[in-house]
């Protein structure tokens, strides 16, 4: 592939984001490369310094790579991760799939969503041009208890965009939680209605958020999807990519809410 057909394939799927943001966010303001596919990397000087690559690697793994060339991999685990080792690895420890109890020695950041010691977790940190911080919420144990500040939202803050990964979140969001998130751009939403959150209390999520663009994830296959999608509908426009990898800019989010879905599971 060209340079010129590289930058040509870019920006084709950067139009097809739609058109320029006016949703109104739930939360407080707190935000100020082209992609890495499954198969190839591409040449970092085609990508637009205001566009963020995002790829869907499955389960609750996305790639995220900032106009800088930073790599990210949310709820990275031994079963699930990248083709390529990310500088920031971000994890959740409600099940295995969620968390690497090896990861790669060659990541540089590895945030855990959840504190060893007891009590939330906190990062806020900076890498080139991208903050990622935490937002804590519960989980519920094996047994059905509370087990407190078990899971992180994690936050990812670069070229004007904020990107919200929900982690394996176990409950509806306060006023609080909400105020922490600020505003967020595009959130990656657990789906499967049951492991996280039922859909119901999902919806609730996603219209206190408010996010111009949600990506479903953590939905193990089609019926799952679906389902959430048919109460989605009700809510939200639902459109489809035809590929796992999408580029991000402020100046393409969706003029409203809206769901898109990335092939995979």
């Amino acid at each position: 592939m060209t340079r010129l057909m590289q930058i040509a394939w870019v920006v084709a799927i950067w139009v097809s984001l739609s058109s320029p943001l006016s949703a109104t966010p739930a939360g407080s303001e707190s935000c100020p490369g082209l992609i890495a596919s499954k198969d190839t990397l591409f040449s970092w000087a085609a990508l637009r310094q205001d566009v963020v690559g995002l790829t869907f690697v499955g389960h609750a793994t996305f790639l995220i790579e900032t106009p800088q060339g930073v790599r990210i991999a949310t709820d990275y685990s031994d079963g699930t991760r990248p083709p390529v080792t990310p500088d920031v690895a971000t994890m959740n420890k409600a099940h295995s799939t969620h968390f690497s109890y090896h990861p790669d020695p060659g990541i540089k950041h590895v945030l855990r969503g959840w504190n060893p010691a007891g009590g939330p977790a906190y990062h806020d940190l900076a890498v080139q041009d991208v903050r990622i911080r935490n937002v804590s919420t519960n989980i519920r144990s094996y047994g059905g208890a509370t087990e407190y500040d078990g899971n992180s939202i994690f936050v990812f803050e670069t070229a004007q965009l904020c990107i919200a990964h929900l982690g394996h979140l176990h409950h509806t969001l306060s006023p609080e939680h909400l105020k922490k998130l600020g505003r967020i751009d595009v959130l990656l939403v657990p789906v499967d209605g049951g492991y996280t959150l039922e859909t119901f209390d999902m919806m609730e999520v996603l219209r206190a958020i408010n996010a111009p663009l949600m990506i479903p994830m953590h939905f193990f296959g089609s019926s799952t999807l679906n389902r959430f999608l048919a109460s989605a509908r009700k809510h939200f426009p639902v459109e489809f990519s035809d590929t796992a990898v999408v580029t991000l800019s402020r100046a393409t989010l969706p003029k409203s809410p809206k769901i898109l879905v990335l092939p995979g599971h």
